[in-house]
């Protein structure tokens, strides 16, 4: 009777924590939101690539967008971190959700083209990395204000989970929208999820900045990035996450490595088979909200993506390679809750926008980066060498990180001064 009774409850306790979808209006609306921004721009993130590839047949030509995104991600990443501590969050997320609407639009004309140009690909991924960059610091540093403290994880597993279901649909629904109706339909439903996030950032609350909040300065970008330095634990957050992607970010050779596993039809199920992985852990992460050692978690994780990633170059039957990027799919949700948590844990308010784009840098730079490396691997040594290759060098470089910042390794957000402090200045446990 006593085992009828607790399996039922051990089972609940392993769903996902509801806590802050029940205590925030702002929240819900968020979260929905981003369901709807996100299946869009997974459409385009499919659709532009496969474009590339058409258009020229080189693996380094789709590896150039990386290279084409990093610097406008790096300044308005920077700027918009800045920018999220003296303006309104709102209104950046709403001009900013705006502005990757036209630009969708640019793709949508473009691709309805009797031959289609290529540079203005290359344009559109510049400025979507640009406006992403702006907005990404005032979405992220807004779950801290609009969520209560001790419901931060859970939250993370909730964001999570959305991105995780776009990624998913996303792509599945992409590879077969461009097969069967072309990249102008694609592009045409990105452009009506958009409009639809438009209406629903709207009814947004307006977030407007601290009493005494500066104007975005290049002393006040240098103000946040001297905090992070001056926390090992931070810089363990950034550094294993930016390895990581760095060297086992392979999604810009998937076409290439569906073509060499005689497999072309698995090409959406690549792109999705992480964010798969991802899901079931977000619905078993009920226990995450449980946990206090959130470093843990992101070497852990990191170093089992590196793994995953390693598993799949190596293995030529493809379906073992959709279950080896499953695999590191949830490692990266579970270094993602990690790194999250103690962002939204630790850092004080006055400093949590330029904190958030360092955060973007960080989550952001590395597969930019990996996608240049990973195309200019596979154009030299071969795809699947490039991917398991840069595997073993993520794992490499994680132990090394973790070995060099060992407070990463020991922090506990019930004894961690930087988390007490943040939790005894939040109003109301918020």
């Amino acid at each position: 009777m006593t085992s009828a009774t607790t399996l039922p409850a051990r089972l609940s306790a392993l769903l996902p924590d509801l806590s802050p979808w029940r205590s925030s209006a702002d929240f819900r609306l968020l979260w929905v939101q981003g369901l709807v921004t996100y299946f869009g721009s997974f459409m385009a993130l499919i659709a532009l690539p496969l474009q590339i590839k058409e258009l020229t047949g080189s693996p380094l030509a789709v590896g150039a967008m990386g290279a084409v995104e990093l610097v406008p991600l790096v300044v308005f990443g920077l700027y918009g971190g800045a920018l999220a501590d003296s303006a309104d969050r709102r209104k950046v997320i709403l001009g900013t959700e705006a502005g990757l609407g036209l630009l969708a639009l640019v793709l949508l004309v473009n691709a309805a083209m009797p031959d289609p140009m290529l540079w203005p690909l290359y344009l559109v991924a510049g400025g979507v990395s640009a406006l992403a960059g702006l907005q990404r610091p005032a979405l992220d540093s807004l779950i801290a204000r609009i969520v209560p403290h001790d419901q931060l994880t859970a939250a993370a597993a909730l964001n999570s989970l959305r991105w995780q279901f776009g990624a998913i649909t996303g792509p599945a629904v992409a590879g077969l929208v461009v097969a069967y109706a072309g990249h102008a339909t694609a592009y045409t439903v990105t452009v009506v999820t958009f409009t639809v996030s438009v209406l629903l950032c709207l009814r947004l609350a307006p977030a407007p900045p601290a009493e005494h909040a500066r104007k975005p300065s290049l002393r006040g970008i240098a103000e946040g990035a001297g905090y992070a330095w001056s926390r090992p634990v931070l810089l363990g957050t950034y550094a294993i996450d930016l390895a990581a992607m760095f060297f086992a970010f392979p999604n810009t050779i998937f076409p290439f490595l569906a073509d060499e596993l005689d497999a072309e039809w698995s090409l959406g199920l690549m792109y999705a088979a992480g964010s798969v992985g991802s899901l079931v852990l977000g619905l078993t992460s009920g226990w995450t909200s449980r946990v206090r050692r959130h470093g843990l978690f992101v070497v852990f994780g990191a170093t089992a993506w590196g793994l995953a990633i390693a598993a799949a170059g190596w293995f030529s039957n493809v379906w073992l390679v959709l279950v080896c990027l499953a695999v590191a799919g949830a490692g990266d949700m579970l270094s993602g809750l990690g790194r999250s948590t103690i962002w939204n844990q630790t850092i004080p308010e006055e400093l949590r926008g330029r904190l958030a784009g360092i955060e973007v840098l960080s989550y952001s730079v590395g597969p930019q980066l990996g996608q240049v490396r990973a195309g200019a691997m596979a154009g030299w040594t071969g795809t699947r060498s490039a991917i398991w290759t840069g595997g073993v060098a993520c794992v490499a470089s994680v132990a090394l990180l973790a070995a060099a910042l060992p407070k990463l390794l020991t922090y506990d957000s019930e004894t961690d001064a930087d988390a007490v402090r943040r939790r005894q200045s939040s109003p109301s446990g918020v």
